[in-house]
């Protein structure tokens, strides 16, 4: 009896570690997007994967605004910052992962921000 006990705990901690080692080693798209009418955004993105955490900044003049990365890890997905010039505006930003549902965020009016995340 006692053998048998050990020998399904044995499986089943087999089993965790491939299930945590499957999910680990899937790779992931994270899309950003940026839409509306506001001019000279700055956007910054990050994704985060097993390398850590990777963020770059750029200045758009007008939208849409659109960028495609992949994340591999057990931590993976990404978030988004975009800023308004003071000239204002309206902008919305979204962040999907593996096209689930996009998470989001809309700002409008002079030197706004707004930020979403996904994982």
């Amino acid at each position: 009896m006692v053998l048998v006990l050990v020998l399904l705990m044995a499986g089943g901690c087999v089993a965790i570690v491939v299930g945590i080692s499957h999910e680990a080693s899937k790779t992931v798209e994270v899309e950003y997007a940026v839409t509306g009418n506001a001019r000279d955004v700055t956007i910054a993105y990050s994704v985060w994967n097993d390398d850590g955490i990777s963020t770059r900044s750029e200045t758009v003049r007008t939208l849409p605004w659109r960028k495609v990365l992949k994340a591999k890890g057990f931590t993976k997905g990404g978030s988004l910052v975009i800023s308004l010039s003071g000239s204002g505006g309206t902008a919305t930003c979204s962040v999907t992962v593996d096209n689930d549902k996009p998470k989001t965020a809309t700002v409008s009016g002079p030197s706004a921000a707004a930020s979403c995340s996904g994982f």
